[in-house]
């Protein structure tokens, strides 16, 4: 079996899908982690955005794996660093590079086979698995999704951004995820969109849950 949950950035899409994942007993495949983790190796390594071949090159030898919550970079745990700021700043963009996309979707698929899993990001249901068993589209409105993003940095202890910095980047973000040529944000024509802007987090899992069913996870 698998499951889909696509959405823009904060619509609570990786917490949400871990709990899922989790009540089902099902593999979880953050590919959102996933393109950040290609992100912090190029910034890393000075890979040039532009450079296809220089691209090629870098993707052959990265290797992303999953432990619990744990993210690995060719057997390195790099949970924390992908979530640093100048990867939020630079994610958007090697999300939209062709040859990024058409090796992350190769790794997700082949990491899909043989078991039920669960599978969040912006086109699981479209691109990835057009014909994934269940598919959801998850959203909030901008305000609520800086508010919980704010929030989250706050509980990190990062108190020099503030909310306004946070609702300007998560708005750029969804314009440059939204129109990118290869594989946008969009949601399926199939999916059940679920706005969260004032549902709880367990509210959110249980609906998936009760249209789900654990009778149906093989």
């Amino acid at each position: 079996m698998i499951i889909a949950i696509d959405g823009p950035a904060g619509a609570g899409k990786s917490t949400i899908s871990k709990l899922i994942a989790n009540r089902l007993g099902i593999m979880y495949i953050d590919t959102g982690a996933m393109y950040r983790a290609v992100t912090y190796y190029f910034l890393q390594n000075d890979v040039k955005f532009d450079d296809k071949d220089e691209i090629k090159s870098s993707l052959d030898k990265i290797d992303i794996d999953f432990d619990r919550d744990k993210v690995y970079l060719c057997n390195q745990d790099v949970t924390s660093q992908i979530k640093s700021k100048i990867v939020n700043e630079n994610v958007s963009d090697v999300s939209a590079i062709d040859v990024v996309r058409e090796k992350m979707v190769d790794m997700q698929r082949l990491m899909s086979k043989k078991k039920s899993v669960l599978l969040d990001g912006r086109d699981i249901g479209t691109v990835v698995f057009p014909s994934a068993d269940y598919k959801f589209y998850l959203t909030a409105s901008v305000d609520v999704r800086a508010k919980r993003r704010y929030l989250e940095e706050q509980n990190k202890g990062n108190i020099n951004i503030s909310i306004e910095e946070i609702k300007k980047s998560i708005e750029n973000r969804d314009f440059i995820d939204s129109n990118r040529k290869i594989s946008p944000l969009k949601k399926a024509d199939d999916a059940l969109e679920i706005d969260t802007s004032d549902m709880s987090i367990d509210e959110v899992v249980n609906k998936v849950i009760n249209i789900v069913g654990e009778k149906d996870v093989i």
